[in-house]
């Protein structure tokens, strides 16, 4: 989609006309309308019914939605959208709410519910795919599939929660990812519906077109909402091996990383935890029995077929012991590998034991410079009298630095958020980005122009105009408001890029 040459004169708000309201226009009018579609108990108006939809995963940012409805068909999603659409109405679509950039918060507009699309449509064991509505939880597709001897290979931390829809809007990651991909590798077609109310199919077009697919995940629910899903499912392993390797420092354990990568290995998986997130788990339900004197685990796991696996696993050992290793040991059955994880997955969760609330940040930096780094974050946190808990994909480098703290106490607040400033633009410095898997949501926005040239930001700008031109879904998110300009693509381009999103 070709941009005309040279800069625009001016920056300008987010499209000024027409501009999105800060409520909903005439809501109780918008409320009686989705109420005939979706049936009155299934749209929420009074605050209080509300409470719980003004945060998602991360403590600290709140927003009100105006109403909230919550289709429970496909014909009753698309219904809504057109009504939506009708009104003028700004919107947001949610999942499970377990998102971590605030990328799901409804300021003052609809807030568009989608866990009641929980239906698994179909799945083709032969071509190896599973046809889903957004809703449906992404662990239970994978135990709705393994009689059939696979699975569904994103796993976020949250897989118990979040759904698939959400997973989409993020391209959501997780540990496993390393080796198989994050979500975009496993999306073969979406059926979506634009704010507009049109009902189109996405997939990765013909050779030369528009990757239209790719383009809409990711989005963050910035170009349309997810009807439904076909996803590609994977082979189960015909083994797996999981080893915990602990070590003294925090850096033997990034050098480690770094080792095994160079030495040709690919793991399933790789994950660093310092020390203060094993005392978190280790103290907590999720206790996986990890050392509670070490600086830092590494969880490896290696998995493919039977044949030569095992030296695979030798290999990954012998690295781990060359940077410095006190101890590598092994699963020994299915169980002592479901309780490693365990802790690895629920390590969010037992950090609530330490804090009422938890900032987690997410970045992604190269992984030779992971050691520097993290010795880095760790004097961050020392210079603002924060404890920063580092758990993350050590593997491909995505940064998980949490910090657990008291948003209630004013003076906490403002050390955390500078320490997490800090760390940000180090990451940025270091040829890092802002997010892996998270997303921009709120949370990010303060760093996209420190990432991003104001041409780049126009770009984004002028492709999120190619779906949603009225910039009704999710409104003021992911992109700078201040960076979105005039949309200046050539009116044959424009024609055309809109004309491939509505076939």
């Amino acid at each position: 989609m070709p941009l005309a040459s040279g800069p625009p004169s001016s920056f300008r708000r987010l499209r000024d006309a027409p501009s999105f309201p800060r409520v909903n226009p005439d809501a109780p009018a918008l409320a009686a309308t989705l109420a005939r579609i979706v049936g009155a108990r299934h749209v929420l108006t009074r605050a209080s019914s509300l409470l719980v939809y003004r945060s998602d995963g991360l403590p600290g940012l709140e927003r009100q939605p105006a109403l909230a409805v919550f289709p429970g068909s496909r014909e009753e999603l698309v219904a809504v959208m057109r009504a939506l659409a009708e009104a003028e109405a700004p919107f947001v679509a949610r999942g499970a709410g377990t998102g971590l950039s605030g990328g799901a918060l409804a300021d003052g507009v609809t807030l568009l519910g989608l866990h009641r699309l929980k239906r698994i449509i179909a799945v083709d064991a032969e071509a190896r795919t599973a046809t889903v509505e957004p809703g449906v939880v992404n662990a239970s597709l994978s135990r709705a599939v393994a009689p059939h001897g696979l699975h569904y290979a994103p796993d976020p931390s949250s897989q118990t929660a979040c759904t698939i829809g959400g997973n989409i809007a993020e391209n959501a990651g997780g540990p496993h990812c390393l080796k198989y991909g994050v979500t975009l590798n496993h999306v073969v077609r979406a059926t979506v519906v634009l704010p507009d109310g049109t009902l189109t199919t996405l997939d990765r077009g013909d050779e030369g077109g528009y990757d239209l697919l790719g383009a809409f995940v990711g989005s963050e629910g910035c170009f349309g909402v997810v009807v439904d899903v076909t996803v590609r499912l994977t082979r189960d392993p015909e083994r797996v091996i999981t080893l915990l390797a602990d070590f003294t420092s925090v850096r033997a354990a990034a050098d480690a990383t770094s080792r095994i990568v160079a030495a040709g290995i690919l793991p399933a998986a790789l994950e660093l935890m310092d020390q203060a997130t094993i005392e978190a788990v280790e103290s907590s339900i999720y206790a996986a029995g990890y050392p509670r004197d070490a600086a830092a685990v590494l969880l490896i796991e290696v998995d493919g077929a039977a044949a030569g696996l095992e030296d695979d696993a030798r290999a990954v050992e012998a690295e781990c012991r060359g940077a410095g290793a006190r101890e590598v040991r092994i699963a020994h059955d299915a169980a002592e590998r479901a309780r490693l994880w365990q802790g690895r997955k629920k390590a969010f969760g037992a950090m609530g034991r330490v804090a009422p609330h938890l900032a987690v940040q997410d970045a992604v930096v190269p992984r030779t410079r992971l050691a520097d780094l993290l010795d880095e974050i760790r004097r961050i946190g020392e210079r603002h009298g924060v404890r920063v808990c580092n758990v993350f994909h050590a593997g491909d480098g995505n940064l998980h630095p949490n910090i657990p703290y008291d948003a209630n106490d004013p003076d906490a607040s403002r050390r955390v958020h500078g320490a997490m400033r800090e760390i940000m633009t180090r990451c940025i410095a270091e040829g890092g980005t802002i997010t892996g898997e998270h997303g921009v949501g709120l949370d990010k926005l303060p760093y996209m122009d420190a990432l991003f040239t104001a041409d780049t930001l126009d770009a984004m700008c002028t492709l999120r105009d190619v779906f949603d031109p009225s910039r009704r879904a999710n409104p003021g998110k992911v992109v700078p408001v201040r960076a979105c300009r005039e949309w200046h693509a050539a009116p044959a381009a424009r024609a055309l890029a809109r004309e491939a999103v509505a076939r």
